[in-house]
Parts: structure tokens; C-alpha cells; sequence
């Protein structure tokens, strides 16, 4: 069994030390059960995923794969006028193709993730009248609904709702750094706790 995450930073444990970040202690629990692999780009948006995407997972042949984007996606930029980095749609369409790719490459089940929650709550982005998280909630709206589509259409998709598990535990500031977006070591741990049960089951699904 081999599962590969697919994502960004927040996969990629930044600013934090490798061996506490959350794909590392997944990998550590799942020894002799499964072979984990990371393919994670500090600041890569669902549109930059897709340009690597062919060779980076059929070179992993992976048989389930764990996605985790959005928070490059719904930044906004000064240089780019008012605009998001990818706008809601263009997101929709390129969740939508991540996971068609996935399975048209020989994965056998998808897991996708939502984004925690930042602190990102008073300062407006670039020339915008909306927040960081008030744009990030957007787009966790739209992971759960490419998600629930592909769920209803009998497809192995299944949702992991990282937002839900941020807002269960209240105050975010504990899980995250002084920046209020990136995941401090008690961050990764959450995310640990909140996706190793449902990564667990999807292997247990498989064999």
C-alpha cells in the first residue's frame, strides 16, 4: 500500500522542523502498513499542481492520495490588481481535474482536506474588501462541495474536514505562528489527529 500527499506548504511542515510536521508523523505511525511519499511545494496553487501532476504521481503509482490546496489559491496578491491567485472557479475546475488525474493514474482512493482556520481576520487583502480567512472559508466551501459531488457520483472520494476540527478545539492561536496561517508543531498535531483515523480506514477500505 503507498499513499501520496500531494499539496503545499502545509503538507510541507514550513517553518517548523521536519520530523514534528503532521505527513511525517502519519508516515511514522503507518510503518509496515503502508509506504508514505510527499509531493509538497511551499506556495504551489491548484493551477501549478496540475503542470507537474503526470509525472510526479504516475512516478509514485500511489494507491490512495491525500490533496491539500487552497491557501495559495485563495491569497490575493497586490501585483495582481484585485484578482486571487486562482479565482473560484478556475479552483473548482482545477480541484475537479486533480482528482479526475488521480484516478484516470491508477489511484484507487482520494482524500481531500480543508484548510484550518488562520487569523488572517482584520487586515483586507491587496486592493480587495475581503480577509485572508474570509477568502480561505470560500474556498474550503468549494473543496467540500467538489468533494461531496464526486461522493454522490459513487466515485472514493472522501472529505477531511480540518476547518471542523480547528473550530472544535476554539482558540486557534496555539496551533499556529506568529504569521496566523502557517501550522505551529501543536498544529501539525491536530491535523494529525483529525486525518490519521480517516487515512486508517481508507487502508483498511483498500485491503
Amino acid at each position: 500500500m503507498k499513499i501520496l500527499f500531494f499539496g503545499d506548504s502545509i503538507c510541507n511542515a514550513q517553518y517548523v522542523t521536519l520530523h514534528a510536521g503532521w505527513v511525517i508523523q502519519i508516515s511514522r505511525k503507518l510503518q509496515g502498513k503502508a509506504v508514505v511519499e510527499m509531493s509538497a511545494v511551499n506556495g504551489r496553487t491548484t493551477r501549478q499542481a496540475l503542470e507537474v501532476m503526470e509525472f510526479e504521481v504516475t512516478h509514485s503509482q500511489p494507491d490512495i492520495m491525500v490533496v491539500q490546496f487552497g491557501m495559495n489559491d485563495c491569497n490575493y496578491w497586490q501585483t495582481d490588481k484585485g484578482l486571487p491567485r486562482v479565482g473560484p472557479k478556475a479552483f473548482e475546475g482545477n480541484m475537479e481535474e486533480i482528482i479526475e488525474r488521480a484516478f484516470a493514474y491508477g489511484v484507487r482512493g482520494v482524500l481531500v482536506n480543508t484548510n484550518h482556520v488562520t487569523t488572517r481576520t482584520i487586515e483586507k487583502m491587496g486592493s480587495t474588501g475581503i480577509t485572508y480567512q474570509e477568502s480561505n472559508m470560500q474556498y474550503n466551501q468549494i473543496i467540500r462541495d467538489v468533494a461531496t459531488s464526486f461522493w454522490a457520483k459513487g466515485e472514493s472520494v472522501e472529505l477531511i474536514d480540518m476547518e471542523a476540527g480547528f473550530v472544535a478545539r476554539g482558540s486557534v492561536d496555539p496551533f499556529l505562528l506568529e504569521d496566523g496561517l502557517h501550522l505551529s508543531i501543536l498544529g501539525h498535531s491536530v491535523y494529525y489527529e483529525v486525518a490519521i483515523r480517516r487515512i486508517e480506514e481508507e487502508i483498511r477500505r483498500l485491503t
